[in-house]
């Protein structure tokens, strides 16, 4: 009875670690955080549609879409990319079409606000794939950290609530074995400067 209490025990743990790691994917919270900006900076229905539509295309569908292709192609493992030797191009794919959203929400005349969201992601986002080149550094880490700095620092001290996600998608990488503590560590404080240093210098 005990040996099944505790498999039960582990195997409910590992259902809450997944459920984590995927509700709290780089992809969604990439996805999430520029729409609650330019909800923040939007004065209207044309605004929030023009600089949202951008940002969500660019920033979002089409790397999480490119992702998602080389999955289904079979030239990727899963979505979270758990081989290290293949994130380097949908990463460095990913990073283009930022890079692209960037010059357009700067050509739409885009919020500062919104503006550093976006280079935010950017900047987070090539380096962790600089890193993950030589190592296996967690992007669930880095992103969760990242967009809980821009958190607070777009809504104010209450959203340092928003550690305690960070704090869920750490313990569930390392409970599925995907990442060590150091990696997932390592991840989270990369995107704490990063994040903080670039939103500072572009607002």
């Amino acid at each position: 009875m005990r040996a099944t209490t505790v498999d039960g025990d582990r195997s409910a743990s590992r259902r809450l670690a997944r459920l984590l790691t995927e509700v709290l994917a780089p992809g969604v919270l990439v996805t999430a955080l520029p729409l609650l900006a330019v909800a923040r900076v939007s004065d209207g229905a044309g605004d929030l549609l023009r600089w949202g539509g951008t940002a969500l295309l660019f920033c979002a569908v089409i790397p999480v879409g490119v992702i998602i292709h080389g999955v289904r192609r079979g030239r990727l493992t899963d979505r979270h990319i758990g081989d290290r030797t293949q994130r380097a191009r949908p990463l460095l794919t990913g990073l283009a079409s930022v890079a692209v959203g960037i010059a357009l929400l700067a050509a739409l005349r885009a919020p500062a606000e919104l503006f550093a969201v976006i280079v935010v992601i950017f900047v987070v986002g090539a380096a962790v794939t600089a890193v993950n080149h030589w190592w296996k550094l967690s992007v669930h880490a880095a992103v969760s950290a990242a967009t809980s700095t821009v958190l607070v620092l777009l809504f104010g001290p209450a959203l340092h609530t928003a550690w305690l996600l960070v704090a869920a998608v750490a313990w569930s990488r390392v409970r599925l074995g995907d990442h060590t503590w150091p990696q997932v560590v390592a991840g989270a404080a990369a995107g704490v400067p990063l994040a903080a240093g670039t939103f500072l210098a572009l607002t």
